[in-house]
């Protein structure tokens, strides 16, 4: 068997090592547009900090892993378009820009999503930075060295995290953002607590503004950002605006694309065009509590989604069960997380729902130590099921959103969670869980 690996990091190299250990007659080729395989996209902002001294860190598995396992594991190769009738793969060699074809029996798109840079003039400026590779953060970091202001556009995950290490490294910091929220998908309540946050590490906070365009300093360079509202001067920028799905290859193959690009699959990772498969941040995944695909690129699905493409390509009948968009992320002294879904989004979605914000403590109150958390439960009336949770605090906030999230995948009414024997001693909970507290007020 013939496979082709589009992309060589969680999606396409989970799904490799599957196929190499269950089979043998398999000759695997894996196309990398870049020259890292295997690495932690999540711990680029860290290296910012020095927090990871070394990008080395960040490398999974390195390329001599792959080969010596008998994957031909290619570099500097990105392929430009498919024929999915004479199935073959066609590129370029960004070495030596000479084109290449290979043929497969079967494919896997597991090529991931591009950072999107705004489409204003001065974009192309000098300064202007996306992170999503080594390289990138590696740039970044050699860029920003001597600057003392950055600005970052863009307050979900990358924007925040990275304004966090920037300012530990000593920059001053400004976020600009175009709703008046910080956090992707948070609601109202978690999303005062990171402008609360924002505001106590000296963080400059410009919301409900969009970006109009770059100033150049006259040298090439960025001096300011002009938007809607004002000019804000700064020594660099830092664009984490989203991603968009790496699928544009797959044009003119009848592979069928959701709103946001990314490959439709099914739950076998298959998509509608015979012997292609896709996973990981180019593919959809279906949201259990939406019941629909969606689109929500993190590193959970690429690595479960590309083991269950490989299983299948292997011969074997395993099942993407779905995801909740689960995540967490550190901001300052704050841990954040969500799971489910948010008010916002079960509005979107039509449920009529009841929500209970409240401050509870994480351990028992008395105990030292003890640090309210801001929580947020969201239940659906019709099922009385739980379907979203939201939490901001300095502790307690991860256990939180992990009992939360196996919960909502097992469909869990609030009747039910307060049933649930959950540990309890004073370092650690109070005799009710803030859980089974909020589900007793819902």
């Amino acid at each position: 068997m013939k496979m082709i690996i589009i992309g060589g990091d969680a999606a396409g190299m989970s799904a490799a090592m599957q196929i190499v250990h269950k089979r043998k007659d398999a000759e695997i080729t894996v196309l990398e547009r870049g020259n890292v395989y295997s690495y932690a996209q999540c711990g680029l902002p860290y290296y910012l900090s020095d927090t990871i001294p070394d990008t080395d860190e960040l490398i999974a598995r390195s390329i001599d892993f792959f080969r010596e396992k008998g994957i031909d594991a290619r570099v500097f190769h990105e392929v430009t378009h498919v024929d999915a009738e004479k199935q073959m793969v066609y590129g370029t060699n960004l070495e030596n820009g000479e084109a290449f074809e290979l043929p497969y029996d079967t494919l896997l798109a597991a090529s991931g999503g591009s950072p999107d840079m705004i489409p204003v003039g001065g974009a192309e400026l000098e300064g202007i930075h996306t992170m999503k590779t080594i390289p990138d953060i590696e740039k970044i970091k050699q860029d920003f060295k001597d600057k003392e202001h950055i600005t970052i556009i863009g307050a979900g995950y990358i924007g925040l995290e990275a304004a966090e290490n920037l300012r530990e490294a000593g920059k001053s910091v400004r976020i600009i953002n175009r709703s008046d929220r910080l956090g992707s998908g948070f609601d109202e309540y978690i999303s005062d607590a990171l402008k609360a946050e924002a505001h106590d590490y000296d963080v400059e906070l410009v919301l409900k503004e969009d970006v109009h365009g770059f100033v150049d300093d006259g040298s090439g360079r960025v001096r300011a950002v002009q938007t809607n509202r004002g000019t804000y001067q700064t020594d660099g920028v830092l664009v984490a605006v989203g991603i968009t799905p790496n699928t544009s290859y797959l044009n003119g193959t009848g592979v069928h694309l959701h709103a946001s690009g990314a490959v439709k699959v099914d739950a076998y990772m298959r998509t509608n065009v015979k012997n292609i498969y896709a996973a990981g941040d180019c593919a959809t995944q279906y949201h259990r509590v939406k019941e629909v695909d969606d689109y929500v690129p993190l590193g959970t699905h690429a690595n479960k989604q590309g083991r269950i493409a490989g299983a299948n390509i292997s011969g074997e009948r395993k099942t993407f069960q779905g995801m909740l968009g689960t995540a967490i992320f550190r901001f300052f002294r704050l841990t954040v997380g969500r799971t489910g879904i948010s008010m916002v989004e079960a509005e979107e979605a039509g449920f009529d729902v009841s929500c209970e914000t409240f401050e509870p403590s994480p351990i028992a109150g008395y105990f030292p130590g003890n640090k309210a958390f801001k929580m947020e439960m969201i239940k659906d009336n019709q099922s009385g099921r739980l379907i979203g949770l939201q939490a901001a605090g300095v502790h307690g906030v991860d256990k939180r959103i992990d009992t939360a999230s196996v919960m909502i995948y097992n469909e869990m009414t609030v009747d039910d969670i307060q049933n649930l024997d959950i540990s309890y001693a004073p370092p650690f909970n109070s005799t009710w869980d803030p859980i089974q507290k909020a589900a007793r007020r819902l």
